[in-house]
C-alpha cells in the first residue's frame, strides 16, 4: 500500500474558554497524497485554521495522531518539530506575515538564512523564484510599498522557494480582489504542477474550492463530506 505523504488519525482539538472546555474538532481522519491540490471548506468556526495548523505541527491535538511520511509528529521534540517546519513544510497566512522591515528579496531569503543557506546561493534561488511568479521588479520594495497582491506573491515565493513538500495556505485570497485571487490561484496551481508541491488551502473562496482536485468539507468541527473531482 503507498504511504500517504500526510495521515491524520481520530483527530481531537479541545480549546479551554474561561474553563469551559470547547471541541473546536473531532474525530477527523484523512490522508493527503504527494502532489494533490486540496482544500478544507467549511463556515468560519468550521475548524478549518484549526486543522491546518495541527497538519502543519504550529498546534498540538488533544487526542489522535497526525504522521508525516509515516512518522508520528506526536514523538517529535519542540527541535524536531521547528526543523521540519523549516525544511519541509511552507505557510501562506490570510495577513501575508512578511517581515515589515525587509525587502521582498530578504523576506523570501529568510528561511534559507536560517537554513544556513551561504548568501549568493540564497539571492539567486530567492530571484529566481520571484521571477518565476512575476514579482522580480519588487525585490528591493518593502511590505509597505506592495499591494496585497504583490505580497500574497512575495509570501508564496517565501514558502516555496525551500522546495517544500507541502505549502499550507490559510485563506490566502481572503484579503484579494477577485481578479488578484484568480491571479494568485492558477500561480499556485501551476507550481504544483510544474514543481509537484502539495497543496492544502483552507478556505471558503468559491474561486480556490473550483480549482481544488479535493475538497474536505468541515462543519462545527467534523469531516462531513469529501469531493473528488
Amino acid at each position: 500500500m503507498e504511504q500517504k505523504l500526510i495521515r491524520v488519525e481520530n483527530l481531537e482539538k479541545l480549546y479551554q474558554d474561561n474553563g469551559v472546555p470547547v471541541r473546536a474538532l473531532h474525530d477527523i481522519s484523512l490522508s493527503i497524497g504527494q502532489g494533490e491540490f486540496s482544500a478544507i471548506a467549511g463556515p468560519s468556526g468550521s475548524g478549518k485554521t484549526t486543522l491546518l495548523n495541527l497538519i502543519g505541527a504550529l498546534d498540538k491535538p488533544t487526542n489522535g495522531a497526525i504522521f508525516f511520511e509515516g512518522e508520528d509528529l506526536s514523538s517529535k521534540t519542540k527541535k524536531e518539530l521547528s526543523s521540519l517546519r523549516l525544511h519541509r513544510l511552507g505557510f501562506v497566512f490570510q495577513a501575508y506575515n512578511l517581515i515589515p522591515v525587509l525587502s521582498a528579496l530578504e523576506n523570501v531569503e529568510f528561511a534559507m538564512m536560517l537554513l544556513g543557506i551561504p548568501d549568493r546561493e540564497r539571492n539567486r534561488r530567492a530571484m529566481a523564484t520571484m521571477e518565476e511568479l512575476g514579482i522580480a521588479e519588487l525585490a528591493h520594495k518593502r511590505p509597505n510599498q506592495m499591494s496585497g497582491g504583490q505580497q500574497q506573491r512575495a509570501a508564496v515565493a517565501r514558502a516555496i522557494v525551500t522546495n517544500p513538500s507541502v505549502v499550507l495556505a490559510d485563506e490566502p485570497t481572503a484579503n484579494l480582489d477577485s481578479v488578484t485571487a484568480h491571479g494568485l490561484i492558477e500561480l499556485m496551481e501551476r507550481m504544483n504542477k510544474e514543481k509537484n508541491i502539495t497543496f492544502i488551502f483552507s478556505s471558503h473562496d468559491q474561486q480556490v474550492l473550483e480549482h481544488a482536485r479535493r475538497i474536505l468539507v468541515l462543519k462545527d468541527g467534523t469531516l462531513v463530506d469529501e469531493i473528488n473531482k
